[in-house]
């Protein structure tokens, strides 16, 4: 059975906590219920109750009833790649019970091992992956497939929905997740590809691309202000929020440097002093868990930026206000705020 959510164009602010810890006293109480309903094939009795409850949460959040790797079943609640509502779901999905025989619980739609196996009605038009084929292109250096799919009923049907139904089946194929992580361009066409393979391959394909990218890696960067003053940057490569969907709080670390080159970058003992900073914050991030990352460093005219983001739930922002106290070289900031999308480092994400 697979049921899907419908995801409102205009959405209300994320909800507290509180309105997922009474979804799941909701799923609780009404179980039973939903129970005999999947047991009988109930599907529009089990959208009449799971849709407003999933509502309740957030209207923009879609859900369905899918098969679960370990059980009969998967609720699966999703942003459906709105990054605003990632971290959303993976709190309603940390909120779950333990999963058990009947349901497990996911934040993001699971890769189906039988997706070569499935069918659906697109549109009047019958989509199965069997008939679905694929263009990739891995861009060199970039740790992404960009991929133009192709099916024989793309040609009956409008772009909206052939962009629909590729990206389901490449949820099938990859999950979700992967799908955020390692795909880039996605381009349906009415017509086939060049060197165009079975879309069974995209999984295969997509691990190659990821085996060159399993260790931690950073890019240095170099540009200009909107003054035009010199610019470098570090950042963390791949640069993804799937990566880490429950960090949603932005902390931004101003710090005066004050001894530069003739370009206003930290040079002698400022320098070493960054790079010191930056130790002792990664360090402490760690400790006792990681709850925080640091993603970007941006240097320009006599200061440096750290981003880090974090769980704000964990001690990220204390950590950053406690390891300022050391600086010596002016008055360093800490800024902390919601940023859900990492919308202040969008410039590097990958």
């Amino acid at each position: 059975m697979r049921l899907f959510g419908r995801k409102d164009d205009e959405e209300e602010p994320a909800v507290a906590d509180e309105a997922i810890a009474a979804f799941w006293v909701w799923w609780g109480d009404t179980r039973p219920r939903l129970d005999a309903m999947v047991a009988d094939g109930d599907a529009e009795r089990l959208q009449d109750l799971l849709a407003p409850a999933v509502s309740a949460i957030h209207q923009g959040l879609v859900w369905e009833v899918a098969p679960g790797r370990n059980a009969a079943h998967a609720l699966v609640v999703t942003a459906a790649g709105d990054a605003e509502l990632r971290s959303l779901a993976h709190r309603w999905a940390r909120g779950a019970p333990p999963a058990d025989m009947l349901w497990e619980f996911h934040p993001s739609r699971q890769a189906n091992p039988q997706a070569a196996e499935i069918t659906l009605d697109v549109g009047g038009f019958a989509f199965g992956l069997d008939k679905l084929v694929l263009g990739l292109r891995v861009p060199r250096g970039a740790p992404r497939v960009d991929v133009s799919a192709y099916h024989p009923i793309f040609g009956e049907l409008d772009e909206e929905t052939r962009l629909d139904a590729t990206l389901l089946a490449l949820d099938w194929l990859l999950g979700e997740d992967d799908v955020a992580r390692w795909v880039g361009e996605i381009s349906p066409a009415t017509f086939q590809p060049i060197d165009a393979v079975p879309a069974v391959h995209l999984p295969a394909v997509v691990a190659d691309v990821a085996a060159d990218f399993g260790e931690e890696q950073w890019v240095l960067l170099e540009g200009q202000t909107a003054g035009g003053a010199a610019l470098i940057a570090t950042a963390r490569h791949p640069l993804r929020p799937v990566d880490y969907p429950l960090f949603d709080q932005h902390i931004a670390i101003t710090l005066p440097y004050a001894h530069r080159d003739d370009s206003g970058l930290p040079a002698g003992d400022s320098l070493a002093a960054l790079r010191d900073f930056e130790e002792r914050l990664a360090a402490r991030l760690l400790k006792p868990h990681a709850d925080a990352v640091m993603t970007v460093q941006l240097s320009a005219e006599g200061h440096r930026v750290v981003h880090v983001y974090a769980d704000p739930s964990g001690d990220g922002a204390i950590a950053a206000q406690e390891q300022i106290a050391s600086w010596k070289e002016g008055k360093p900031r800490v800024d902390v705020a919601a940023d859900p999308a990492w919308s202040a480092v969008a410039a590097f994400l990958t």
